[in-house]
């Protein structure tokens, strides 16, 4: 049996860790790596760079995307799909900090954007 790893497994479970390339990305969502470029273009997500200069994409802005590719499947333009996703997210955000102002003892904590 080989040695258990002393790595920490944290970047596995966090949904802003930058795992995954473009093409694996593009593969996952269905789409096409150009498409990631336009929702880069329209700011709705804003991916890290790796050394080397190649996207990489986080969990939390794979399922950004994926709505994004929702809307575009269904005919909205990629501009107001993008503008959508944008609004949806900070809706859920303000609600998230809504209720955590309404729960006593709770401090609220912004959520990181894409």
């Amino acid at each position: 049996m080989p040695p258990r790893s002393t790595r920490s497994v944290a970047p596995l479970e966090d949904d802003d860790y930058p795992a995954f390339t473009m093409g694996r990305a593009a593969d996952m969502l269905g789409t096409t790596p150009a498409f990631l470029r336009a929702l880069d273009e329209h700011r709705l997500i804003n991916p890290l760079r790796s050394a080397g200069g190649h996207r990489r994409y986080s969990r939390y802005q794979l399922r950004v995307a994926a709505r994004a590719r929702e809307l575009v499947d269904q005919g909205t333009p990629i501009e107001a799909a993008c503008r959508i996703v944008i609004l949806e997210d900070q809706l859920e955000e303000a609600q998230r900090l809504n209720e955590q102002l309404r729960t006593p003892g709770r401090e609220p904590r912004p959520r990181t954007t894409a």
